[in-house]
């Protein structure tokens, strides 16, 4: 798998998430298999005036390669992002025409570009023609049921220089419920030229599978799948690769990695700002776990490590 000169050592991406994928989150699931991950989204506006916050949400590791994802929808000011995205060397530069938050989809970025399909091509090529390095775009599949023009989109964005695409099969309008349309995500892929990536209720190997058996998209982009689950890549690079099923992570495996997870924030934000993460990502890596809403509850009431670290040793007693 290429985009342009970009390699990858297999076809499972970490998504774009914003609050999740930060660095903590994409240090460790290219530890555990993930070929390429993404930043969170960042301003295009607040990038270019040197809001320190967009600045630190572009800060990598040892995740490469990785992409630097910015959303707007000014043509010129996201070209200047994608430049100043340049100083904190990712590989890639991802346009974001996907999110369907309000407060970026009502304010003309995210997924609000998929109703102006111009302004979208105006956008990927100012900013394909600001950089050197591949520009990738990730779409839905329309604003509502009414306006499904991904596969317009992706031929568009393609014209304008765009190196990939990434398309989750829903709507904006949709956010995350009902099923990601597959056929859709396989119209797109037939479509274009260049890489598509699937996206979408990627949730373990078999969903994996089906994706790229039903799309014939050239990768796979896991977002919510991998929320307390990191491991993720790892087992579906066995299977895809191997047609090799790796067992279910332990009790004490999964209670090691959240806290490695959670040590990782604490690192680069602080505990008072990582302990309050902790309470989202506990509550996807005690799930299904015994007594697992009122571990949640309890994990909401701490502000310090230890205490996590004592839950994670009372669970491992309790469910191994």
């Amino acid at each position: 798998m290429k985009i342009e000169n970009v390699k990858f050592n297999n076809i499972a991406f970490l998504a774009p998430m914003a609050g999740i994928a930060d660095r903590a989150f994409r240090e460790l699931c290219h530890r555990f298999g993930a070929a390429y991950t993404v930043s969170e989204m960042v301003s295009s506006k607040g990038l270019t005036m040197g809001d320190k916050k967009s600045a630190e949400l572009l800060t990598f590791g040892i995740e490469h390669p990785c992409g630097a994802q910015i959303f707007g929808d000014d043509p010129e000011i996201m070209a200047q992002a994608a430049v100043k995205c340049l100083e904190y060397k990712p590989e890639i530069i991802d346009i974001n025409m996907g999110c369907p938050a309000p407060k970026i989809a009502m304010n003309g970025g995210g997924a609000s570009l998929m109703k102006n399909p111009a302004l979208a091509y105006e956008i990927t090529r100012a900013v394909a023609s600001a950089v050197e390095i591949p520009v990738t775009v990730k779409i839905r599949s329309g604003w509502d049921e009414g306006s499904i023009n991904a596969v317009e989109m992706a031929q568009m964005i393609e014209k304008a220089g765009a190196a990939a695409i990434a398309v989750h099969g829903r709507t904006r309008q949709q956010m995350y419920s009902g099923k990601v349309d597959l056929d859709l995500i396989y119209n797109v892929k037939k479509s274009v030229g260049i890489p598509v990536i699937g996206n979408g209720d990627i949730t373990d190997e078999q969903s994996a599978a089906i994706m790229l058996e039903k799309t014939n998209c050239d990768a796979i982009m896991i977002g919510r799948g991998a929320l307390g689950n990191p491991w993720l890549f790892q087992r579906i690079n066995a299977y895809l690769s191997e047609c090799r099923v790796i067992p279910e992570p332990s009790v004490t495996e999964k209670m090691a990695v959240m806290l490695r997870h959670i040590e990782k924030i604490i690192e680069y934000k602080g505990e008072y700002t990582a302990m309050r993460e902790a309470r989202h990502h506990a509550a996807y890596y005690t799930k299904g776990m015994r007594g697992s809403a009122a571990l949640r509850k309890e994990i909401c009431s701490y502000e310090r490590f230890e205490q996590l670290e004592e839950l994670a040793f009372r669970i491992v007693k309790e469910n191994e």
